[in-house]
């Protein structure tokens, strides 16, 4: 009965994610209603000076930046050692967030097809204001009203799941950034309701496959929705089903090789390069070689990071600073607040190389060790540079074929995925990375790097399934992908 109502989901999801229009409204229409809910909301964000923060301080003795409350979370410092690094020791700030959130999204099913219930949300670090998010995106804090303003809208459907009132889809626990926080995660969250559920101002309905297209534009779905998801599984099928779902979409799409590529590798578990026992070993076999050590230090004790009335920067001005703002959004359960934030100093780029093995798309996936990992290492795209110049000569190091993507990133005839995603805005301020999916051809070498590996859409889609396995900058590439 399991494998029945599994089977089902999982083609349901599919359906969703086959399906360009939705019921609710037109992918048309909705840039015309995002525009206006951007045009019905005011927005200020303003750069100010620590002293100008309210309930949040510099504490005594370690200088650790922190709400008075002791929620929501913290600027900490970290000492870290470990053996497998290009740089064996460091200091650092990080963002400290013990509490798990809720990143959550209602569906139902609407004229035979899921429907997802998406928000247009401000966030003060957004670098354009307004983005699609979850139906529900709020940290512990946020929910348990620590900043004595209005609950956030539909909470009342995630907490009735506990009585079994609606039948969840997703559950998991997925990280963040670990190069930012300190372990920090949160639950994704897909619930299906039955009942009718008013779709509020800011909010509407859109089917997967509208969501997975909109996500070719820059900016324009944030981070959290991305992260929820890149969870989403299809299920496993034979090549045969593989070709019949592509028969059943226009002769346009039959044309769209790399899509159609794509469907495959997500839904097939044949013609794999390596088992997934193979690929738990050898991952099972990074973890036992790496070592990390974490220290909690007070960020009057890092080395090489410089704190000012207005910024704590790194003495060459790298990676990131730590800023405060004070915010006003209009639509928000509290209206106006101020909190510390963190920004890039540059632009990122992430980065998956393809290439069809056995005739099946394979992504070069990394193992990759970063401070703030709940275990050690997370599986990560290809190339991923956040925080270092990723230009050649300006680095401490040059990453494995980051050469290559940077050679290739502006061929029309390799790159099939190619947009700016920002990150989360309720924590970083206006930081973009350029996300790209670039198909190799057979001249690129199937050997690679001990801390890589091959791996197919649906080995990936499996590993999402538990939690800590994918990294943040993996999974919201993956969501990139559409099949239409």
């Amino acid at each position: 009965m399991r494998s029945k109502s599994l089977h089902k989901r999982n083609l349901d999801f599919l359906k969703s994610a086959l399906s360009k229009e939705g019921s609710k409204m037109t992918t048309a229409q909705f840039h015309e209603w995002l525009q206006a809910r951007k045009d019905a909301v005011k927005v200020r964000i303003d750069k100010i000076r620590f002293d100008e923060l309210q309930k949040w301080g510099f504490r005594e003795g370690s200088g650790n930046l922190a709400h008075d409350s002791g929620k929501f979370f913290s600027i900490e410092g970290i000492a870290v050692d470990t053996n497998r690094a290009h740089t064996k020791s460091w200091t650092q700030p990080i963002i400290n967030q013990p509490e798990i959130g809720f990143l959550g999204i209602i569906v139902k099913e609407i004229d035979g097809i899921l429907h997802f219930l998406m928000q247009a949300k401000i966030e003060p670090g957004n670098i354009n204001f307004v983005q699609l998010s979850p139906t529900l995106q709020a940290t512990k804090s946020n929910y348990s009203r620590v900043h004595e303003g209005n609950a956030p809208h539909y909470l009342e459907y995630f907490q009735a799941i506990k009585n079994g009132k609606h039948t969840v889809l997703l559950d998991q626990l997925q990280s963040e950034q670990g190069a930012r926080f300190l372990r920090k995660r949160n639950r994704n969250i897909i619930i299906r309701v039955d009942e009718d559920v008013q779709a509020l101002d800011d909010f509407c309905w859109l089917t997967l496959g509208q969501i997975q297209n909109l996500l070719q534009f820059d900016n324009l779905v944030n981070m959290d929705t991305r992260t929820v998801i890149s969870g989403i599984g299809y299920g496993n099928y034979q090549a045969e089903v593989v070709d019949f779902f592509t028969i059943l979409q226009t002769s346009e799409h039959k044309a769209r090789t790399f899509e159609s590529g794509m469907l495959l590798s997500a839904i097939e578990n044949a013609y794999h390069l390596h088992h997934m026992e193979e690929i738990i070993s050898w991952f099972t076999g990074l973890k036992s070689d790496y070592e990390l050590s974490v220290e909690s230090i007070g960020l009057k004790q890092l080395a090489d990071w410089v704190i000012t009335d207005h910024e704590i920067h790194h003495k060459d001005h790298k990676y990131f600073k730590v800023i405060a703002v004070r915010a006003e959004i209009e639509n928000r359960e509290v209206m106006a607040w101020t909190q510390p934030l963190v920004e890039s100093v540059q632009e990122g780029i992430i980065a998956f190389i393809v290439k069809r093995i056995n005739g099946v798309f394979h992504f070069l996936v990394q193992a990759k060790l970063e401070a703030g990992n709940l275990d050690l290492l997370e599986l990560a795209p290809t190339v991923q540079c956040l925080t270092g110049n990723y230009r050649k000569g300006h680095n401490e190091y040059e990453p494995p074929f980051l050469e290559y993507v940077l050679k290739h990133q502006e061929d029309k005839e390799k790159v099939r995925v190619k947009s700016l995603q920002s990150e989360e805005g309720g924590r970083f301020f206006k930081e973009q990375n350029k996300n790209l999916i670039i198909e190799a051809g057979e001249e690129f070498p199937q050997d690679v790097p001990e801390n890589y590996c091959w791996m197919t859409l649906n080995q990936l889609k499996t590993f999402i399934q538990y939690n800590n396995y994918l990294n943040i900058q993996a999974r919201s590439l993956i969501s990139t992908i559409k099949f239409c």
